[in-house]
Parts: C-alpha cells; sequence; structure tokens
C-alpha cells in the first residue's frame, strides 16, 4: 500500500501551492479536503484551484456538487476512499489537501458510533427553522451543546439541525461525539501542516480576501440569489457568502461588509489552527523557513521515513 499523503493548515497558508508542486514531482494527484469546494456554482469564495493549477495536476472532489445538495464529512470519506482507490491502483500517490477539519479527521480516524437521523426530529427542527428562523435552533444548540456551537462557521443549518437531533436522541452534546484527541494516524498517511506567524497570515488573508470581492464576489453571490438558490443553502453559510447576502439585503455596508468578512475568515483560522494542534502526529512546515522547494524535499523525506518504519 502506497503512502498517503496530507497538506493541512489554515485558509490562505499556501497549501494548494504546495499540494500541486509536490504532486507534480512525485506524480501525485490531488483529493481536495475542503467543504466547499466541492459546489460547482460557487468559485470565487471558495479559493479553487485555478484552471492553471487544474491543468498541471488532476484534482478530485472539485466542482462536483450542485448547490443545493447536502453533504457531510461522511459522504466526503466515502467518495474520497474511492478516488484514493482508483488513483494507487493506477500507481500515483495520493495527496489529500485542505483545511476542512472533519473532512481531515474523518481520513485518519474510524467515525463514531452516531445513531441515524430521526426522521419526526428532523422535521421538527425544520419547522421550527422556517417559523422562528435558524437563529432559534442555534441559540438552543448553544444552550445544548456550547462546545460545538462554538466551533462552527456560523448558522449551518444542517449541522445544527443534527446536532439537536442527536442531542434529542441520546441526551449527549454532539461535540461528545466529534472528539478531536485519543487517536492515532494510520501508518500509511504521512501528515503535514503549514504554518505561518500569525501577522503574515492575517495579511495574506486580507490580501485574499480583497482579491475575491476584486474578482467578483458580489457579483457570483447576487448572481446565485438572482438564480433562486436559498440564502439558507448549507452551502451559502459560508465565510464571504454570509456577510455578501447581508450585504445585499441591505442589513450592512459595503464598508462593514468587507470588514466582517476579514474577521470572520481569521476567526475561522485561528478555529483551524486550534484543532490541527490538538495532532500531536502533524510535521509542521514553516514557510518563512523554507522554501517551496525546501518544503517539497521535507515531505519526500518525512514520507521515506515514515514508510521504513511501517
Amino acid at each position: 500500500m502506497k503512502q498517503r499523503i496530507i497538506i493541512a493548515g489554515p485558509t490562505a497558508s499556501g497549501k494548494s501551492t504546495l499540494a500541486v508542486e509536490l504532486a507534480a514531482q512525485i506524480d501525485g494527484e490531488i483529493i481536495s479536503v475542503d467543504s466547499r469546494q466541492c459546489y460547482k456554482q460557487i468559485n470565487i469564495g471558495t479559493a479553487k484551484p485555478t484552471p492553471e493549477q487544474l491543468e498541471r495536476v488532476p484534482h478530485y472532489n472539485i466542482s462536483i456538487l450542485d448547490l443545493d445538495e447536502e453533504d457531510s464529512a461522511r459522504r466526503f470519506y466515502d467518495r474520497a476512499e474511492e478516488w484514493a482507490r482508483e488513483i494507487e491502483q493506477r500507481n500515483k500517490t495520493v495527496i489529500f489537501a485542505g483545511g476542512s477539519t472533519l473532512h481531515l479527521q474523518s481520513l485518519i480516524r474510524p467515525f463514531d458510533d452516531l445513531p441515524s437521523s430521526d426522521p419526526g426530529n428532523i422535521k421538527k427542527l425544520n419547522a421550527a427553522a422556517e417559523e422562528k428562523g435558524i437563529e432559534y435552533l442555534f441559540n438552543k444548540l448553544k444552550n445544548a451543546d456550547p462546545e460545538y456551537a462554538e466551533k462552527m462557521d456560523g448558522m449551518n443549518r444542517q449541522r445544527i439541525i443534527r446536532a439537536l437531533d442527536v442531542w434529542m436522541q441520546t441526551g449527549r452534546p454532539f461535540s461528545e461525539f466529534h472528539t478531536n484527541e485519543n487517536f492515532t494516524k494510520p501508518e500509511n498517511y504521512s501528515t503535514f501542516a503549514l504554518h505561518r506567524p500569525r501577522k503574515e497570515l492575517h495579511k495574506r488573508i486580507e490580501m485574499r480576501c480583497d482579491e475575491m470581492i476584486g474578482s467578483g464576489l458580489i457579483e457570483e453571490t447576487r448572481q446565485l440569489l438572482k438564480d433562486g438558490y436559498s440564502k439558507e443553502l448549507q452551502a451559502l453559510q459560508t465565510v464571504g457568502y454570509r456577510q455578501i447576502i447581508q450585504y445585499l439585503d441591505g442589513e450592512i455596508s459595503k464598508e462593514q461588509m468587507i470588514k466582517d468578512f476579514k474577521t470572520a475568515t481569521r476567526r475561522y483560522a485561528k478555529r483551524q489552527i486550534t484543532w490541527l494542534r490538538r495532532w500531536p502526529f502533524l510535521n509542521w512546515l514553516n514557510c518563512n523557513e523554507l522554501s517551496l522547494a525546501e518544503m517539497v524535499k521535507s515531505i519526500q523525506h518525512q514520507v521515506a521515513a515514515d514508510v521504513n518504519k511501517r
């Protein structure tokens, strides 16, 4: 079995660039570990690989779902495993690259023994969301499971309802089923994460947000709503799109929207770093100390060492 490689890290840290360079040198193919890049209609705000990157190296989990299709870490895992097996059958190396934490975790530890969805609970919760708004359910979740509510990237309707459903069935907070401790990675995985100093990462985040706005993110979002997509869709409850929808609804000014967009992205990056730092088996690559070529060599050396340990 070939060694699989994970390249993780916070948003705007440079994962895609490193993954493409590595894949080009070791005959690898990339599976995006991102909970939003899988949707076809949202492109600018999800920082998908560029056309040049897609041309240079095969990518998977990019633009495969319609915006109104629901997705989950479990569904991601199932299709990622299928792609990984196909890639390995061609004797190529699988490179997972992305920062969606639950999706990353799904690759290296078994899923918790969660109960199946209760149709009765789901119906009641959806009805409550329609009648009282998703914020009502979010507040209910904060009371039942403050830890999971704190980690959530905004008011994600699907995740809120699923967490409340599990709590209603078991009496246990959903976060207890998704602990990020006391597990080890499979031996056929080599895991890496990118580190950048806080100020530098924040500068890169601000530049990325400005570039997205300049590239037409407002127009992309406006067109999605014009095409009839609900602003409550899971895929649009994403940093960037969420703030722009508030702006388009007249709730905030353009200046406030841009400020909120950058603030929310910085907070999201902080949550990603906090999550990843709990994984003792990650090999952290300091982007300030290593060039792109040096990071590629460092990964190759570590992968070879991991293979020798098996």
